[in-house]
This record gives structure tokens, C-alpha cells and sequence, in this order.
């Protein structure tokens, strides 16, 4: 039997399906798990629609559809743990998306996960040119399987959305 609730404190439900999303300006990647939240598979590349939301709609109909329990949004940060400007947009992203879901919508670090699916790709031996139509796939696989892991694990498959790291006092100011 699979949680379908969340937890009252906010943390990730044990099993079930969840969706993994990476967020970039022009696509998102899609990816889910099996129901039992074993295994990441890439679903899609949807093109961002800014105007009318379809990729918003397109990720909610596939959650019902595959009766996940959460959505798994990458967050872009710096090496040293910072949110830039991609981090901000995720973040409002996870929001908008959060909107068109009953199911938490929670955040996970995803540093260099782009760089680790062209990797992975090249050394599939799929072309550079092939790769801009599956790279956001594949960022989104990395992403949502990271969490899953975290989650068999016994730790949180990412953040809520509220939760922002602190930011860390720089040297000489206080």
C-alpha cells in the first residue's frame, strides 16, 4: 500500500511514484518512478510555455495519471551553496507548479546535474546535436533519482518550498 497523503511534518511520503522536473528558460525535463519509488525513467522535454502554461498543465496531468505522491523540482545553485537568478526561477516555477497540484511539490540541489547528464550522454554515444531534445530528461532522471535514494535512505527527498538555505554572512561584514 502506497502513502498518498504527506506527513503532517512536512516531510516526503515513504513510497510512491514521484516526478522529477528540470527547469531550464526553453524546456523541462521530466522524469518518474516506477509506483514503488525504486527507479528514475525519463518521460519528456516539454517547451516552456510562459503564455499559457501547458507544460505546467502537461506535468499535473501526468501526476495524476501515474498516481504520484510528490514532484521533485531541481534547484540550480552555485558550487558554494548559493541561489543565483536560475535558482530564483526555479523557485518560481516549483510555485506555479505547486498551484496545479493536490501533491507536494519539494525542492532538491541539483549542482551540476546538466553537466553530469551531457556527460552521460556523450558517453552513451548520443551526438551533441542530438542531445538538446533528451539533456532536460536526463538532468531530470539525476535529479529525481538522487531523491528517491535520499528517500529510501530514511532522508528528505528535498526541501519544501518555503525552505531557504541561510544565507552565509561574507567575510569582513556583519
Amino acid at each position: 500500500m502506497s502513502t498518498s497523503t504527506t506527513p503532517p511534518d512536512g516531510a516526503s511520503p515513504a513510497r510512491g511514484a514521484l516526478l522529477g522536473v528540470d527547469v531550464g528558460e526553453v524546456r523541462v525535463g521530466l522524469a518518474a518512478s516506477d509506483p514503488e519509488g525504486l527507479i528514475a525513467t525519463p518521460v519528456d522535454t516539454l517547451r516552456r510555455d510562459r503564455e499559457h502554461g501547458s507544460d505546467l498543465v502537461r506535468i499535473a496531468e501526468e501526476v495524476r495519471d501515474r498516481g504520484a505522491v510528490g514532484v521533485v523540482v531541481g534547484l540550480p545553485r552555485s558550487l558554494s551553496g548559493e541561489e543565483g537568478l536560475a535558482a530564483g526561477r526555479a523557485r518560481l516555477y516549483a510555485k506555479a507548479l505547486q498551484r496545479h497540484l493536490e501533491v507536494p511539490v519539494r525542492l532538491w540541489d541539483e549542482r551540476l546535474t546538466t553537466v553530469d547528464a551531457h556527460r552521460a550522454l556523450r558517453s552513451s554515444g548520443v551526438p551533441g546535436r542530438r542531445q538538446r531534445g533528451v539533456v532536460d530528461q536526463a538532468a531530470a532522471v539525476l535529479i529525481l533519482q538522487a531523491a528517491l535514494d535520499a528517500r529510501r535512505a530514511g532522508r528528505p527527498a528535498g526541501v519544501p518550498l518555503k525552505a531557504r538555505k541561510p544565507r552565509t554572512p561574507r567575510s569582513g561584514t556583519r
